[in-house]
């Protein structure tokens, strides 16, 4: 785990509320359109909608997040779910 490249990650007010709100996703986000569940995260579109930001922007943010382990991805059709790296960030 690369500390500085985290704590830059983590510096960002709305990236920190999205791994806050991807803690409990069924409380912060609508359900889910193409899967049933939360199982394998939550899709972009939705944590988009939630932040209010550009759909390019909340994609940067989420690359980074996932780069550094915090997010884990998991691509379904042509939609990516994002979760918490629970096992990453509890280390």
């Amino acid at each position: 785990m690369n500390f500085l490249e985290i704590n830059k990650v983590l510096s960002n007010k709305v990236r920190v509320d999205i791994l806050y709100w991807l803690k409990k996703p069924e409380d912060n986000f609508p359900p889910q359109i193409n899967v049933p569940d939360f199982n394998n995260g939550v899709c972009v579109c939705h944590i988009q909608d939630k932040t209010g930001l550009s759909q390019s922007t909340v994609s940067h943010y989420l690359t980074m997040m996932h780069k550094v382990n915090v997010l884990t991805a998991t691509r379904i059709g042509k939609w990516t779910y994002y979760k918490r790296n629970e096992e990453e960030i509890l280390n």
